[in-house]
């Protein structure tokens, strides 16, 4: 079993950055790709980047060049540097473990979400 915990949300005004962290626990995620995905109210959960074990990444074009994945391994921790944040930024952001996708479903296990708001 994995468990992931994400921190690190919170409230910022526009063009301000934050940074969020998952915590990967239960078993080390080297098997398996990381992800970050957000859903705002009433909208699909949305993919915005991936990590696998070797330190591939790939960024959706939304976020490309203001978002960044990374991980430490050590530490079993994966995070989203976020710069430059819009007001349209504001959703719940949610970290998963599983297959190399860009779907919801290529994902086995989720964090239980850490909120971020952007204010203009």
């Amino acid at each position: 079993q994995v468990r992931l915990v994400e921190s690190g949300g919170g409230l910022v005004q526009a063009g301000g950055s934050l940074r969020l962290s998952c915590a990967v626990s239960g078993r080390t995620f080297s098997p398996y790709n990381m992800a970050w995905f957000r859903q705002a109210p009433g909208k699909d959960r949305e993919f915005l980047a991936r990590i696998n074990w070797g330190g591939g990444r790939f960024h959706a074009d939304s976020v490309k060049g203001r978002f960044t994945i990374s991980s430490d391994n050590p530490k079993n921790t994966v995070y989203l540097q976020m710069n430059s944040l819009k007001p349209e930024d504001t959703a719940v952001y949610y970290c998963a473990a599983g297959s190399w996708g860009a779907a919801p479903r290529d994902y086995d296990y989720w964090g239980q979400g850490t909120q971020v708001t952007v204010s203009s």
